[in-house]
């Protein structure tokens, strides 16, 4: 995602209300939201499987919040297990309301299924990549459709994070307060998602060595790896 001058104003006058606010981010656990990963799903489009992805790689280097840190958040929140490569990803179309989550298997049904749950009175409702709350964030998105656009959606989320840690001066505190404040809320959800941090580190360990050994043997021209620095000593210690 390129984000824009005008985009970058927005993101720091979002991150202080934010912090001033004082907001948390979800209110349903993301664990009912990401259902069973072995349970059959629908026929997603091609490449819808990367959306949130590629825009929270972009993201995590904008606004220096540790490498796959945000990847991790949006696996815990709306993580969908795809068969072919035995992965999870962040799927774009899901919507957690009345503590069960869907996944949706384009906008158009997402943003539908919404509309429903809003016309029955439903209010708590998480949406998209990274499953903001709009009873809690009601002006993040002027429209359904933007809050299920991909850059926008982990945009804001991207904005709250860094935020949360201006605040608390601490990733660790921030990852739990993007959740909740209330230590019974937060706890079991941080522990959830410095486990998917380790995955996710893990993973693109071993794709960087099998990419150099492709590179030593002429396969591959160039290397390129999701790196938006490096983790501070604090957070590296805490998820070890």
């Amino acid at each position: 995602m390129q984000i824009t001058p005008g985009t970058r104003g927005w993101i720091r006058r979002l991150a202080g209300a934010a912090a001033i606010a004082g907001l948390t981010l979800g209110s349903v656990p993301p664990a009912q939201a990401s259902g069973n990963p072995e349970s059959p799903a629908p026929a997603a489009p091609q490449g819808d499987w990367t959306l949130c992805s590629a825009e929270i790689a972009e993201v995590e280097a904008e606004l220096g919040i540790p490498s796959l840190l945000l990847q991790a958040i949006s696996t815990v929140e709306s993580g969908r297990w795809e068969k072919s490569s035995a992965e999870k990803f962040a799927w774009p179309w899901t919507v957690m309301a009345e503590g069960r989550g869907r996944y949706l298997p384009t906008k158009a049904a997402a943003i539908a299924e919404v509309e429903t749950l809003q016309a029955a009175g439903v209010r708590n409702i998480d949406v998209g990549c990274m499953q903001v709350n709009l009873k809690h964030h009601p002006d993040a998105f002027a429209s359904l459709e933007e809050a299920f656009d991909p850059a926008t959606n982990v945009a804001y989320a991207a904005a709250f994070l860094r935020a949360l840690k201006n605040e608390q001066q601490s990733w660790v505190k921030a990852v739990g307060s993007y959740h909740s404040r209330t230590p019974a809320f937060y706890v079991k959800y941080r522990a959830k998602v410095f486990a998917a941090w380790r995955d996710e580190r893990r993973d693109q360990r071993q794709q960087e060595r099998a990419l150099a050994a492709q590179a030593k043997l002429g396969l591959v021209e160039s290397l390129g790896f999701r790196h938006a620095g490096p983790v501070p000593p604090t957070i590296t210690a805490w998820a070890e």
